[in-house]
């Protein structure tokens, strides 16, 4: 799926909502045990109820990790109950170099066959190069989180005044075109989303944070979207995983995507941008 054909999904569900499916076994609603089972159907009941809404699913990886070889098989397992022409996200973080990074790469594209991954790109342009080479995959690079020690790296400014976060993207867009390069900006950085959208006006952005986080949606929208589109995925976590602890967690589950989908709509047809 190339930046076209993601623009083009994006008009047609007027939706730019990314799913993230961060699931907690300890987080499991009622009824539910903390085993890879109902992980799995969980995941399932929150796919059926948000699909119609939702452009992207985002799997982070660490909570399938740490269920050892059979959260392997059900972060697998959830991938491919994902529906085809739905954007599938790794996050997963990856950065390192040479075979390294090639077998990561091999690993997240051609064994579990998602169509992009998250990157730690502090190593440079090797660390991202492998990924480059699959054709209709994605690197999502690192530039500016939502974390509050961000600032411990990300805001350092070179002799020019240059901070960390934007040196990275501008450089992150010269080693991929925008269609097979992207980024993530926390939503809660919105001064921040407009340099970079300044510096980089044709490449989408991954955005966490709006949800449990309290970014605000329409922030984000008014300092990342561009004339052409909104250029991004938004992605919701546990504001929609975790809408309810009981039986209706599904229910309360669709409602929520449903109203940031209805929300992303109203910016698109108004062709809001701040």
């Amino acid at each position: 799926m190339n930046h076209a054909q993601l623009s083009l999904k994006i008009q047609e569900k007027q939706s730019f909502l990314c799913v993230g499916l961060d699931t907690d076994p300890q987080r499991l609603p009622a009824g539910m045990q903390a085993n890879e089972r109902d992980v799995l159907r969980f995941n399932r009941e929150i796919i059926d109820a948000t699909q119609a809404y939702a452009v992207a699913y985002k799997i982070n990886v660490a909570f399938y990790e740490a269920m050892g070889p059979k959260g392997w098989a059900i972060l697998q397992e959830t991938l491919e109950y994902i529906p085809e022409g739905i954007f599938t996200i790794a996050d997963a973080k990856r950065g390192d170099i040479g075979n390294t990074a090639e077998q990561y790469a091999r690993a997240f594209f051609e064994v579990m066959n998602f169509d992009a991954i998250t990157l730690n790109a502090y190593m440079g342009r090797d660390a991202v190069a492998p990924f480059l080479a699959y054709p209709d995959k994605w690197a999502i690079v690192l530039a500016l989180t939502s974390n509050p020690s961000a600032a411990d790296f990300q805001y350092r400014t070179d002799q020019q005044g240059v901070p960390l976060y934007l040196s990275m993207a501008k450089a992150a867009a010269e080693w991929g075109n925008p269609d097979q390069m992207m980024l993530v900006a926390g939503a809660n950085r919105t001064d921040e989303l407009q340099a970079l959208r300044s510096a980089l006006p044709q490449h989408f952005f991954l955005i966490p944070g709006v949800g449990a986080q309290g970014g605000s949606l329409s922030d984000v929208y008014a300092s990342a979207a561009t004339p052409k589109g909104p250029c991004m995925l938004v992605n919701a976590s546990r504001s929609i995983l975790y809408a309810s602890s009981g039986h209706d967690f599904a229910l309360r589950a669709g409602a929520e995507a449903f109203r940031l989908q209805a929300d992303m709509s109203q910016h698109l047809r108004s062709g809001s941008m701040g």
